[in-house]
């Protein structure tokens, strides 16, 4: 099991989260320039964690049906974040504030170390995907992709999961059926 479902397991059993809010489709959770300290854990729908830079939308990833998300930017440095937060569709949450997250994480010295474990995993998961975005053609990211997450396929749509491997929706549609 990944960490942070290890974690979601240990918050769903400490009975914390009790704040729940649900977003229509296209709903920004967090907008561009804002402060956000929340961790969000979705239950059901999805949705995309980006920045626009000169009119472009770049994507960083995704969170959906038992995902783990935040604008860890500025959840760490509480300050303002540029990324944005969107429901791709109707999506249900329940949140927990910064405060309430770590008075969680404060209460057992195992969750603190599994946050650790979940951050270890974030760094290793960007690390390898700036790689793969700077050296891997487009049908060797979209395969890797595949590989990694075949779930993704199925929960998002297809133009969303191109941005965020980089190429043109067509791309994506013409690697897709070979």
């Amino acid at each position: 099991m990944k960490s942070y479902q290890l974690l979601k397991e240990c918050i769903l059993n400490e009975e914390v989260l009790v704040k729940k809010k649900t977003f229509k489709r296209e709903e920004f959770i967090k907008l561009a320039d804002t402060f956000d300290n929340n961790v969000y854990f979705i239950i059901s729908g999805s949705v995309k964690v980006y920045f626009v830079h000169k009119e472009v939308e770049y994507i960083l990833y995704f969170g959906y049906e038992d995902s783990i998300i935040t604008a860890l930017d500025s959840f760490i440095s509480n300050n303002k974040s540029n990324l944005e937060i969107q429901a791709i569709k109707k999506t249900e949450i329940f949140y927990l504030s910064k405060e309430e997250f770590e008075s969680f994480l404060n209460s057992n010295i195992k969750y603190v170390k599994l946050w650790n474990k979940v951050l270890e995993d974030l760094i290793i998961y960007q690390f390898e995907r700036e790689k793969e975005l700077l050296l891997n053609s487009p049908e060797e990211r979209y395969l890797k992709a595949l590989e990694r997450n075949p779930k993704l396929f199925q929960k998002i749509p297809h133009k969303h999961i191109a941005s965020y491997l980089r190429m043109a929706p067509e791309t994506l549609s013409r690697l897709k059926k070979t």
